[in-house]
């Protein structure tokens, strides 16, 4: 695809006035040291209004980049703590009866806020986590006979421990596949690591984080991913990814075996919308095929699940995405 062709269709407009992303960019790293791919996709998920989910042992920051993001957008944001024994009502509310008034009040739970921090959200047993299935994917909460939309914006971010570590629960596929990213946070590198020795290692480190954008300016800015550009190219290009995953063979791999499911049509929209908000932050107005490659990844690691066969010889849903990437035409 010619770089002409994109230009004549791009919408410098779409881009103008986002100068809050590197003001959003700079704010957070000054708590969150080194963490470029981690920031870049929690602005992802802000801009093209998906939710992210955050893998990782414990102590990486993971739970700290949220609250710094929440407070660097001036967000309302609640933190929930997922646990064994935590209940659906303690996370999306409940009915009380008040015997004074003979009648049923409603009291909301922490899922009415703009951004909520699942923490350690696959601690909780499937029954908690399938409560959020509504409120992710219709941003929604039904309580009784009585539904109340949620406030907008609204966005998960939840972090998860490794499925191998003690006291853990696989996540439901349905949940799961509401979740536009899935970013593996990993160790920093030893450098990174003195940087956050001299920057953290204090009793009272300095993490204040002041405002640098507001909500209506990020409503305004996921109208604008709207704009960009994606040539007709590009969408025949994201379909036949998506469809590599179900049906291998018509792109002469040879991984069907170790396919157990491909992905659903919902990433075929997180993968063109994540792109979108991609190609804003390296300051172009139309999508080109380096964005998809670069956001593929996150988009898709967790919705291709492998086989029994695949996992009995250590080949993990990232190989296969990375395979299938390698095989289909790029345009």
């Amino acid at each position: 695809m010619s770089q002409q062709n994109t230009s004549n269709h791009s919408n410098p407009d779409a881009i103008n006035s986002l100068d809050w992303i590197p003001k959003l960019r700079n704010e957070i790293g000054r708590v969150i040291v080194a963490q470029t791919y981690l920031i870049d996709r929690l602005i992802i998920g802000l801009l093209a209004d998906g939710h992210v989910l955050l893998e990782g042992v414990p102590g990486l920051a993971k739970t700290l980049s949220i609250r710094t993001l929440a407070a660097a957008t001036d967000a309302h944001f609640k933190r929930i703590q997922f646990t064994p024994d935590l209940l659906p009502a303690d996370v999306i509310g409940t009915l009380i009866y008040n015997p004074k008034e003979s009648c049923f009040e409603t009291r909301k739970g922490p899922i009415f806020a703009n951004l909520i921090l699942a923490d350690e959200i696959n601690r909780a047993p499937a029954k908690v986590q399938s409560a959020l299935l509504e409120a992710m994917q219709e941003r929604q909460v039904t309580l009784g006979e009585q539904t109340y939309k949620l406030p907008k914006p609204f966005l998960v971010l939840a972090t998860e421990n490794p499925i191998d570590q003690e006291g853990t629960y696989p996540l439901p596929e349905a949940q799961v596949d509401r979740f536009m990213l899935k970013l593996k946070v990993d160790y920093p590198t030893k450098s990174e690591e003195r940087a956050i020795l001299d920057r953290m290692a204090s009793t009272n480190p300095d993490t204040e984080v002041n405002p640098v954008t507001t909500l209506k300016e990020i409503q305004e800015a996921r109208k604008k991913v709207n704009g960009i550009y994606v040539d007709e190219k590009i969408k025949d290009y994201i379909v036949n990814l998506i469809s590599a995953t179900r049906h291998p063979s018509e792109f002469k791999l040879k991984i069907g075996q170790y396919l157990q499911f491909g992905a659903s049509p919902r990433a075929t929209i997180s993968l063109t919308l994540a792109a979108k908000a991609w190609a804003i932050l390296q300051g172009r107005a139309y999508v080109i095929p380096q964005d998809i490659k670069e956001i593929g990844m996150d988009v898709l690691r967790h919705r291709v699940i492998p086989s029994y066969e695949a996992e009995a010889e250590d080949i993990s849903s990232e190989d296969l995405v990375q395979n299938i990437f390698e095989a289909v035409p790029v345009p």
